[in-house]
């Protein structure tokens, strides 16, 4: 798939841009805080229909507007779709073609994209809400109705956490929570089968990419940990009976601490090198690797899920990487990815591997051949 055309008006700093993409590799450069990372969020939300940096809708707006509003125009092997998005005070609008989406997770998915940006080398060593994060937003990619899911998750972990934290909780009360209990159960269970399957597909294809990156001296492995112990082949009313009796046995350490303990809101990933927990044992070099493989393979994922391939969004992240690093990112998206690469100048980047790259000059918030 191809984006032939982004617009914008109102969105961050710019003000109004309309410009046509080349499908092979787009370079936009210029000094920070001009409006390139801005570009390329604007496409990722085109995407996902939400930021990669920000909750708040709010901050997308530009200064004294109302709304923001982005437009893009997307080749793919069944058709061109118009795609529009909006963000205002009232909230989200977007349209497929002109015809309004009832929900959002029904425009999720028409736009694919594999964002790599300096914060993705954290996925490693990070937090395991950034692990997660990328877990969601992948799998949301793929399977557009995995983020309705997760919304309805996570209405009932609101609910639930609301009556732990309440001090005096009725006969009532109780009886409610028994009803979230089993609606977190089955919300969760669902959400935990689909990152399972996730993991596996990305699983085969990271091991392959991080074997060729390092000449097949390293073997990846990646591990999915739930914060309930539960096998990868076991069905889902198992997994029901096991969550529920997991509520039960830590319900009283819940109502001390008034916070949901069990669920795929506490899931991590771990990642191993040669049988070694890379964000602990792992050098800076290692881990780099290891988020670079996450990102490579997550193209192939989404072409083999989908029959094509995704555009990648490279937000100035080729100064971070070596030039053999560089080497295998670049011979993995030429001529067969549409990419859109950020940078501050043009000595960070390898251009002898980038041919017939389309370049452009970003400033104050416009764009210029």
């Amino acid at each position: 798939m191809f984006l032939n055309r982004i617009a914008m008006q109102h969105y961050r700093n710019y003000e109004k841009l309309d410009i046509q993409t080349d499908s092979g590799v787009n370079l936009f450069i210029g000094p920070n805080a001009q409006g390139k990372t801005n570009l390329l969020e604007a496409i990722f939300c085109l995407a996902l229909s939400r930021s990669h940096r920000t909750g708040k809708d709010r901050e997308l707006i530009g200064w004294n507007a109302d709304a923001a509003h982005v437009q893009g125009e997307v080749s793919k092997k069944y058709g061109d779709v118009k795609l529009a998005l909006s963000f205002s005070a009232q909230g989200k609008k977007a349209k497929i073609n002109g015809l309004e989406q009832r929900r959002l997770s029904d425009f999720v998915g028409t736009l694919n994209v594999v964002m790599f940006a300096p914060e993705d080398l954290e996925i490693v060593k990070g937090t395991p809400g950034n692990r997660r994060r990328f877990l969601d937003m992948e799998i949301g990619q793929v399977q557009p109705g995995y983020l309705h899911l997760l919304q309805q998750y996570g209405k009932v972990l609101q609910q639930r956490n609301n009556f732990l934290k309440s001090p005096q909780a009725s006969a009532t009360q109780q009886t409610m929570l028994e009803v979230w209990n089993a609606q977190l159960a089955e919300h969760g269970v669902k959400i935990m089968k689909k990152r399972q399957g996730f993991i596996y597909t990305l699983q085969r294809w990271a091991e392959q990419v991080h074997s060729g990156i390092t000449a097949g001296k390293e073997e990846l492995r990646i591990h999915y940990r739930p914060s309930l112990d539960a096998a990868a082949d076991q069905d889902e009313s198992v997994l029901f009976d096991q969550f529920m009796i997991k509520l039960t046995q830590v319900k009283d350490q819940e109502m001390r601490r008034g916070i949901t303990l069990v669920g795929p809101h506490r899931d991590d990933l771990a990642f191993e090198i040669n049988g070694k927990e890379a964000q602990i044992y792992g050098s800076q070099g290692q881990q780099r690797t290891t988020a670079l493989s996450l990102k490579l393979a997550e193209i192939e994922l989404i072409r083999e899920e989908i029959g094509e391939y995704p555009l990648l969004l490279l937000d100035d992240v080729l100064s971070e990487l070596d030039r053999q690093r560089q080497t295998q990112l670049i011979e993995t998206f030429q001529g067969k990815v549409q990419t859109f690469i950020t940078t501050t100048g043009l000595e960070s980047v390898d251009l002898a591997k980038l041919k017939d790259a389309k370049v452009y000059q970003v400033q104050e918030g416009q764009v210029m051949r």
